[in-house]
């Protein structure tokens, strides 16, 4: 008889529970309010909008969803092109071929691994309609040069802030530069409810529109305000609403931000200082760091200097029971990539990165023996 996989003993990820997110359930249930919009929602949505500064949240089934919003907000036709990172997951682009547009794949920063601004002008076309910059593992895109491609050709930034919620730039948040932005709040993630998302927007005319597209489609939301005697079908749109449930739990979870945040931000910490002599004389790169920007802890990566390097390391962490892993096949050559995007153009960074990337564990759960016990086997991994 086969035996079963032994469990690793130090996962790359696991969800934090913070003490009153069982409760807050248990007391959703009890209110008997599951479907969306009920108190957590406008609980959860008015602490996002306190914390990030931006008029309107409106809560969604995943960041997937909200990026769907987002291509039915741009009114997207047959042929519209949307310039997207190739380093990033398929959602990012997903949601706008749904919708008839055309991804234009670019490639990303060699320090950041963000989009790089600097191939944004060459990619323009006049079909071009938006650029979505994904930031990275919680470190911020060069956003001033990108918005400021956009307003010259009249492009509209959607923030793909999946990874970067409560990190900043200049002190100012991700996910408020953009004409709305986008996040995720997948059991991966900083801050979790399970699966689910939200949309920020900057000025309440856009929001409006999006909470029509959220609500299938009808002006629900406006009636439930009292600002129409009853709702009816006025536009397309879809269910995006996220269930008052998972809403409780996401209350739980960002009332104890700041010690989430604390977990992750120490075992960063550990890795910073333990492995840049390894690093150094390995030919491996550690995470940028920049005074203007202000990560979120969400990803430590290594990137190696080949890719079997990388292979070799990860086989290694992984037989001492650490779950590490990589990132991201290059959307440009996936196959449906290549049937969608620029003919196979070359993205020598993304390609690159690709193979050479390795993500270590980095949760609030990793004792202080689990930090040490993952670096002792990166430092024996090559």
């Amino acid at each position: 008889m086969k035996e079963a996989p032994r469990p690793y003993r130090i996962p790359f990820n696991r969800v934090h529970l913070t003490g009153s997110e069982l409760a807050y359930i248990a007391e959703a249930v009890e209110r008997g309010h599951l479907s969306g919009d009920g108190a957590f929602t406008r609980r959860a949505s008015t602490l996002l909008e306190e914390t990030l500064g931006v008029p309107r949240v409106l809560l969604t089934t995943s960041c997937t969803h909200a990026l769907e919003m987002a291509a039915l907000l741009l009114d997207l036709k047959p042929g519209d092109e949307v310039i997207v990172p190739s380093f990033a997951f398929v959602t990012t682009v997903n949601a706008f071929v749904l919708h008839g547009a055309r991804p234009v794949f670019a490639d990303v920063r060699p320090d950041t691994l963000n989009l790089d601004e600097r191939s944004l002008p060459a990619l323009v076309t006049a079909r071009t309609r938006a650029v979505v910059p994904l930031h990275y593992g919680g470190v911020a895109c060069e956003m001033e040069p990108i918005l400021m491609t956009a307003h010259r050709h009249g492009l509209t930034v959607v923030e793909d802030n999946a990874h970067g919620l409560f990190a900043t730039q200049r002190g100012k948040a991700l996910g408020t530069f953009g004409a709305l932005a986008t996040q995720s709040f997948h059991e991966t993630k900083n801050i979790t409810c399970g699966e689910g998302g939200a949309a920020c927007f900057p000025d309440e005319e856009t929001a409006q529109r999006a909470e029509v597209i959220r609500e299938k489609g009808t002006n629900r939301s406006a009636f439930l305000r009292g600002q129409v005697d009853k709702y009816t079908w006025v536009a397309e749109g879809s269910s995006y609403v996220l269930s008052d449930l998972l809403a409780a739990m996401l209350d739980g979870q960002l009332e104890k931000l700041d010690r989430i945040q604390a977990g992750r931000a120490r075992v960063t910490a550990a890795y910073r200082q333990a492995l840049p002599a390894w690093a150094e004389r390995h030919g491996v790169r550690l995470p940028a760091v920049d005074a203007l920007r202000d990560g979120n802890d969400h990803i430590f990566h290594l990137l190696f200097a080949s890719e079997g390097d990388r292979n070799r390391a990860m086989a290694a962490l992984r037989a001492e029971g650490v779950m590490a892993t990589f990132h991201y096949v290059p959307l440009h050559s996936s196959p449906h990539g290549r049937s969608l995007g620029q003919g196979g153009a070359p993205l020598p960074v993304t390609e690159s990165v690709a193979g050479r990337l390795l993500r270590l564990p980095l949760h609030p759960l990793l004792s202080e023996a689990d930090v040490e016990r993952v670096i002792a086997s990166v430092l024996r991994s090559l």
